[in-house]
């Protein structure tokens, strides 16, 4: 086997990576997003217990969820467009939005929610750093 079809091997299976990635950030974006949207159109509808904090009143934090889910996405869009900056920045802002989503977890009614997140975000971070030696092999 040549150089070359090692290296075109390589680069599929990153391609296929990155692909997977901007999809499943663009599905994460939508539910954050979605997510954000219920809080600011029903109140009520995620409920807050003595147990929990929350820094904010529900609404404010449906405006900053359904903006987070717009980044997210547009994060997405920037790794399917195959941006130089697209990788790191869908890196920090994954892994910021995990951190929420942890926050969120606590929600006794709906953790399903944020447990879809989470784990479509760890397969989002695994993809876009498990074959990191790859990309400076082929650059």
């Amino acid at each position: 086997m040549s150089t070359m079809d090692t290296r075109r091997d390589m680069s599929s299976a990153w391609t296929g990576w990155i692909g997977f990635a901007a999809i499943m950030l663009a599905f994460i974006g939508a539910i954050t997003f979605f997510e954000g949207l219920i809080a600011i159109i029903r109140d009520n509808y995620y409920v807050v217990t003595r147990q929990q904090v929350f820094l904010f009143d529900v609404s404010t934090w449906g405006w900053i969820m359904l903006f987070w889910g717009i980044l997210l996405f547009l994060a997405g869009l920037g790794l399917a467009a195959k941006s130089g900056w697209a990788r790191w920045f869908t890196i920090i802002v994954v892994f910021l939005s995990l951190l929420s989503q942890l926050s969120f977890l606590g929600n006794a009614q709906y953790p399903l929610w944020s447990l879809t997140v989470i784990t479509l975000e760890i397969v989002v971070l695994y993809a876009l750093t498990v074959r990191w030696k790859d990309v400076y092999t082929l650059e």
